[in-house]
């Protein structure tokens, strides 16, 4: 669902994110926190209320005031109330129910981006129309989705994907960050969102992973398709893992209904195996490789630069594997959250002139 401007402005969000504040799965509520156009009037969290978002993770530099109730985050006047996190499929987390509840009582707009949807849910349906509540699911994707066409090998834009060596690595950030920097300098950049923490941040997007699995690259295609002329380049919010036994799906689906010019490649520090699975990572280099090997007989597209999540190390180790990286794969690598994208963005501006598409390559066709 794209919201439009005046919409986005009115919002002043309460965040629920209760007893899961300081986990991964809070990763909804710190991305809308870092990169949200939307005031966060309260962050609902018992551990650590009495607190603000600054004295828990500084790096979201948001002084949001952290409560422990939702009467608490209702005394500061929110619109809506953003369900936090995003669980293990999309499930609405059971102790949240009754804040949920008390939100719609009072007229409060609630948002989510899980699976499990609000408007399926007979209780919270019929207290919404009670109480004029309005319920957004950001995941529902556009009734109209097609198959891939083949649009969009013909676009004007240099297309960007962000790839990587798992869920949950900072895909979202990466793009977010060279779209920050790119506009500071050019003003050439969009972000275009694939999941639903993302369409919070933009204002619009389709959360692929909800869209059915013939029309995911149909999906990505149309977004991809429907960026300004005005815009240079396209950096498309990438998911999932093309070796992740659970997601590769989402992720072949962008791959080729992107149609991307260029890749950016994420990983997170220390992480050694695919998430929930006895799968391993390994070398970057050789993961980089398999993506441009997959797309060479179809649209190629190579990578120009890592992106790397340092969070858990210091500065002088995130610095040494910063280097260590750029040596193994022989590509520019930084952490754009932690010490700016100007690296990725050069990459990037760098490359635009010798793509397939910049050279007056053949794209592929659809055979009728």
């Amino acid at each position: 669902m794209q919201q439009t401007t005046s919409e986005r402005e009115q919002r002043r969000y309460a965040i629920i994110a209760d007893g899961m504040l300081t986990q991964r799965d809070a990763k909804t509520a710190y991305g809308v926190l870092r990169y949200g156009r939307d005031e966060v009037v309260a962050v609902i969290d018992r551990a650590h209320a009495g607190r603000t978002m600054l004295d828990v993770e500084p790096v979201l530099g948001s002084g949001a005031p952290i409560v422990a109730t939702i009467d608490e985050a209702l005394a500061l006047g929110p619109t809506s109330l953003l369900i936090g996190v995003a669980t293990a499929g999309g499930v609405v987390p059971p102790q949240f129910r009754a804040a949920l509840l008390r939100a719609i009582d009072a007229g409060l707009e609630i948002v989510s981006g899980l699976h499990d949807l609000l408007a399926a849910d007979v209780e919270f349906t019929q207290r919404a129309a009670r109480s004029g509540a309005r319920l957004w699911d950001v995941r529902v994707p556009p009734p109209d989705v097609n198959v891939f066409t083949g649009a969009a090998y013909d676009v004007p834009q240099t297309v960007v994907l962000a790839v990587g060596s798992d869920c949950a690595v900072g895909k979202m950030s990466v793009m977010l960050e060279v779209e920050r920097f790119a506009n500071r300098v050019t003003r050439t950049a969009e972000f275009v969102a694939t999941g639903q923490t993302g369409i919070l941040i933009a204002g619009s997007g389709i959360a692929v992973d909800r869209v059915i699995s013939d029309f995911v690259a149909g999906a990505a295609e149309r977004l991809v398709t429907g960026v300004g002329n005005d815009v240079g380049v396209t950096l498309v919010e990438g998911q999932g893992s093309i070796f992740h036994p659970a997601y590769a799906p989402v992720t072949y689906g962008l791959l080729l209904g992107a149609a991307p010019d260029l890749l950016i490649f994420c990983h997170e520090l220390g992480r050694t195996t695919i998430g929930g699975f006895d799968v391993a990572i390994g070398s970057l280099a050789e993961l980089i490789a398999e993506h441009e090997r997959y797309l060479q007989r179809i649209k190629p597209a190579r990578c120009v630069a890592v992106a790397l999540n340092t969070s858990r190390y210091d500065d002088v180790s995130a610095r040494a594997a910063i280097a260590a990286i750029e040596r193994e794969t022989g590509l520019p690598t930084t952490d754009p959250v932690r010490f700016g994208a100007e690296r990725l963005w050069e990459a990037i501006a760098g490359a635009i002139g010798t793509t397939s598409k910049s050279a007056g390559a053949t794209s592929p066709t659809k055979r009728e």
